[in-house]
């Protein structure tokens, strides 16, 4: 009997974006196993709605390309250092999620096959048919390009048909709710006011390549635990950025 997709969700295949900053917890640097193993519990509690899931994590708990440029370091250099960090996060999720019984892939646009597999579109299709998380690591082996650009890269690639974007607070606002009291959250808003009033959601790039090709974007709390699984099944506070 083939696996049936869950009433509750209208996704068949979605991408998660979550930064690296994410999988550190209340340290200041590096993985804090425990927050690694929750959000690889919420992936799992998704993939048992059905659905099937890529996913892109940053690498800024580890090291971020353009604070090392910043700080006179080559770009390029210090851009590949950062795709290196993604790797070893991707890898740290790899563990938490085999850990639960959930069958995965890491994937990475820069070879290095003692521990993760190149590349290959048709081949990543294939685990995703076959109920596999597949991890895409090392953003999209180009420096200058940053793993959100990565994630709607790979998410068009894979036929997503939404990029779910874990962040800190529920959605998007007119201003840092962290910093501004009167902050206005966005239910909807559109690709081009992401662009023009600089939310900061994504980058640039990353929006533009999402808007050329239809694909929306939600925006929610990876902090509140069942946010992933509730907003599949319609439930919970996000925003939707679409054209």
């Amino acid at each position: 009997m083939s696996e049936q997709i869950a009433p509750q969700t209208t996704f068949k295949r979605v991408m998660l974006k979550i930064s690296g900053e994410a999988l550190m917890g209340d340290q200041g640097y590096g993985l804090h196993p425990p927050t690694v193993q929750r959000i690889a519990q919420e992936v799992k509690s998704v993939q048992e709605m059905g659905v099937e899931i890529c996913m892109v994590i940053g690498g800024g708990n580890i090291f971020r390309g353009l604070q090392g440029s910043a700080q006179g370091m080559e770009r390029t250099t210090a851009d590949y250092m950062g795709m290196l960090a993604t790797v070893m996060n991707a890898l740290a999720m790899q563990s938490a999620l085999e850990d639960l019984g959930v069958f995965t892939r890491v994937i990475s646009a820069i070879t290095m096959n003692e521990v993760a597999e190149p590349y290959i579109r048709r081949r990543a299709v294939r685990h995703l048919e076959k109920k596999r998380v597949c991890i895409f690591a090392a953003g999209t082996g180009n420096p200058y390009f940053t793993t959100d650009t990565a994630a709607t890269l790979r998410a068009n690639e894979m036929a997503c048909e939404a990029i779910f974007k874990g962040t800190k607070v529920d959605g998007v606002y007119d201003k840092d709710p962290e910093k501004f009291a009167d902050a206005v959250r966005y239910d909807d808003v559109s690709y081009d006011d992401v662009l023009q009033k600089r939310l900061g959601v994504m980058d640039a790039s990353a929006i533009a390549l999402a808007r050329d090709n239809d694909l929306p974007i939600i925006v929610f709390s990876l902090d509140e635990p069942g946010g992933f699984k509730g907003i599949l099944a319609g439930e919970g506070t996000y925003t939707r950025v679409h054209g």
